[in-house]
């Protein structure tokens, strides 16, 4: 396993980070002895990442996270997320509240990041914030570095998620150490300017706001909700951005490795390479439903990044609108 620099908190992360969400949903559905074998086998294959959230099947990745490493007696860097219900007001009581269900689940006294977990966008709703319920008085930038001001956690930063224009204004503030941004082989557009061809979600500008503050960057989605990893649905798919639907994922995805073949790996080792391709990517998330699926991601990091040719055949893509 390599490691690379976390931005400004000066950590030092493995390059995949174990993704404890639904998406994959080894912490949530698997059995206890399966869930173990999982935790061990990443820690031994060099992860120093744990990836969590209250939401995750409501409180379930948590809670297993909690007994498992206490019962491996490792303590590996760990993040977790508060959403914030844009429309219920008293966005500070609902961050404090989040904070500390989720230190009792995962039992422990602190974090090493909390993130905001909502959208950001022009208007509130049940998962989206403005930009001045972030940064307002009583927002949740406020009430999250009160968290860190009492060592609960180490370090504050956001998910990407929702709109581009309103998370770089967030992003601009100077206030978050860290980001987690929707980038995979599909959807680069949080790293660069795409073809008039090309559709999507449009993370516009994301990366270069968080260099221009040397957040660090954890790309999450890298397997584009599974579509990039299989052409097998498994249920469990699930989108999170705009612009984005599962007529267009699938096409799409199967444009590109009709294109790339399997000469990069496996389907889900090339997507892996590519998000660990950008120099600006500190880790990459990656859920699991098998353990099988993390020996492939790791050796999928090892691989390194993906060669020239193959990025020209993506670009190619791009610039065709997937058309082959």
């Amino acid at each position: 396993m390599k490691y690379r620099r976390f931005g400004r908190t000066n950590l030092q992360i493995s390059e995949v980070a174990f993704g404890c969400g639904a998406q994959g949903g080894i912490l949530i559905d698997a059995d206890d002895e399966t869930r173990r074998a999982a935790v061990r086998r990443a820690i031994e294959l060099g992860v120093n990442w744990f990836d969590t959230a209250a939401q995750y099947g409501q409180g379930k990745s948590e809670e297993a996270l909690g007994w498992l490493l206490n019962e491996i007696g490792e303590k590996p860097h760990l993040s977790t997320k508060v959403t914030i219900d844009g429309t219920a007001g008293d966005v500070a009581g609902q961050v404090e509240r989040s904070m500390h269900a989720s230190l009792k689940r995962l039992k422990r006294g602190s974090v090493d990041l909390l993130q905001l977990h909502s959208h950001i966008e022009p208007v509130r709703g049940k998962r989206a914030v403005t930009v001045d319920d972030v940064l307002g008085p009583g927002g949740a930038a406020e009430a999250m570095e009160k968290l860190r001001d009492a060592g609960l956690v180490r370090f504050i930063g956001l998910s990407a998620l929702g709109s581009a224009a309103c998370t770089v204004r967030v992003i601009e503030s100077g206030r978050f150490d860290t980001a987690q941004i929707y980038y995979n082989m599909l959807n680069p557009s949080a790293a660069r300017p795409m073809p008039p061809a090309w559709r999507g979600f449009n993370g516009d500008g994301l990366f270069d706001a968080c260099k221009r503050h040397d957040m660090g960057i954890m790309a999450v989605r890298i397997l584009a909700a599974g579509y990039l990893a299989t052409p097998a649905r498994t249920g469990r798919e699930s989108i999170l951005t705009a612009d984005t639907e599962p007529g267009s994922e699938t096409r799409m995805a199967e444009g590109t490795f009709a294109a790339l073949g399997q000469r990069y790996g496996s389907r889900a080792q090339t997507a892996v390479r590519f998000a660990l391709t950008s120099a600006d990517v500190a880790t990459a998330v990656v859920g699991l439903a098998t353990i099988d699926h993390l020996e492939e991601a790791c050796a999928g990091a090892a691989m390194g990044p993906l060669p020239t040719d193959a990025l020209a055949a993506l670009q190619r893509l791009y610039k065709n609108g997937f058309a082959g």
